[in-house]
């Protein structure tokens, strides 16, 4: 693949720019929150002198909150938080801008994390200019690379911000260890992102990407759910109104109670492994679904995974119980095991929504990206100690 690159950005193909901002305006007509905040940031200009580097999937909504902080006053560069969900008109677009971008749908491993470096290279220039800086994140990739790799940039960052469950667990146990050494306000906690973002948002768009990768019928199939905290419930609840047939797989047992009493049969992944037609994981955990349990799976079941990293289904167990493997069409990967059955991966076992779909609904999005916009003013304007912060209701 031949990239287009620059000194300020590196995307996969810039004359898609058209067509992202497009997407864009799209999106924009769906988020007035977030254009409200952005009118008030232009006038107030919070982030005067203030270099923000981001790690967040570049998709249409993300597009806008960059221009919300742009409108603030801030410098931003973005990398993608995930090898494959880079929506590549809305990169062109961005860079079309002048916006420092860095990410393309296909990013080998090694490739994601020199776009992460040049984001933080990006932030040292920025403090040789004598700015501010601040981070946002989406998994807590970059907030670990500086604290593992970049430790001069720590004294110069006012705070960050993380999105998502799994990010927000991280930044837990590095809290617990005495290990974050400055603040982060997760931003998953407020009540207008996991109330909603969590549960609406991930269920719609799960399902809209387990269906555009294999174009399944839903009806009358067992579908299988690792997970009922509120991403989980969402996803259930969707697949529900398709007329699936749910079974919930749940270690914390107040989850897995509630799950009872919402009406869903509820057993270990063991003993749902060889009833489910379809497998969704959305726990933020490790090898939910492992050899063992695809041993025991039905021919031609299909898995899909909606937490954050891709380590859920654990991907190089299905490798070694297959003899074969090929991409039958985009996101599905089909897996002829040892013993002859089938086992179909959607979008490589990584975030299925995003990877086979366009990631949560732009009107979801705009209640999240506010409380990322109005984070950021946040850790601005108060002096924050190192540590995991909550937004004040208000």
């Amino acid at each position: 693949m031949s990239l287009v690159k620059s000194e300020n950005f590196k995307i996969k193909d810039l004359s898609l720019a058209q067509q992202g901002e497009k997407n864009i305006d799209w999106a924009r007509s769906q988020m007035p929150a977030l254009g409200k905040i952005g009118k008030r940031f232009l006038k107030e200009k919070p982030f005067k002198n203030i270099a923000v580097g981001l790690a967040l999937h570049i998709t249409k909504e993300t597009a806008l909150l960059i221009e919300t902080l742009i409108c603030g006053g801030a410098n931003v560069a973005i990398a993608g938080c995930n090898p494959l969900s880079t929506q590549d008109d809305v990169a062109a677009a961005l860079a079309k801008k002048g916006v420092a971008v860095f990410g393309w749908k296909g990013e080998t491993t090694e490739e994601y994390y020199n776009n992460l470096d040049r984001v933080i290279g990006y932030l040292k220039s920025a403090a040789e200019k004598n700015k501010r800086l601040i981070t946002i994140d989406d998994g807590c990739d970059l907030v670990s690379l500086i604290h593992q790799k970049h430790q001069s940039l720590i004294p110069l960052l006012l705070a960050g911000t993380e999105e998502t469950t799994t990010g927000v667990i991280r930044l837990e146990v590095m809290e617990k260890d005495k290990a974050l050494k400055y603040p982060v306000i997760a931003v998953n906690n407020n009540k207008t992102k996991h109330l909603f973002d969590n549960y609406y948002g991930t269920g719609q768009s799960t399902i809209d990407g387990i269906i555009r990768a294999s174009s399944v019928f839903l009806a009358g199939k067992d579908i299988v759910i690792a997970g009922y905290g509120p991403c989980g419930q969402g996803v259930s609840k969707v697949a529900r109104g398709y007329g699936a047939l749910v079974i919930i797989t749940e270690v914390d047992p107040i989850r897995a109670l509630q799950a009872r009493m919402d009406g869903f049969r509820v057993m270990p992944m063991q003993k749902a492994a060889s009833l489910g037609d379809i497998f969704i994981t959305v726990t933020g955990d490790i090898n939910v679904i492992t050899a063992k349990e695809m041993k025991q799976m039905k021919d031609g079941a299909i898995l899909a995974n909606s937490g954050h990293f891709d380590v859920e289904i654990n991907t190089p167990d299905l490798k070694r119980l297959s003899k074969k493997k090929e991409i039958i069409r985009p996101g599905l990967e089909k897996f002829i095991l040892k013993n002859n059955k089938t086992i179909y991966l959607c979008g490589e076992g990584r975030l299925v929504n995003l990877v086979c779909a366009e990631g949560h609904p732009s009107q979801v999005m705009s209640q999240s990206f506010s409380g990322q916009a109005l984070a950021v003013e946040y850790g601005v304007k108060n002096k924050l100690a190192a540590k995991v912060h909550t937004l004040p209701d208000k």
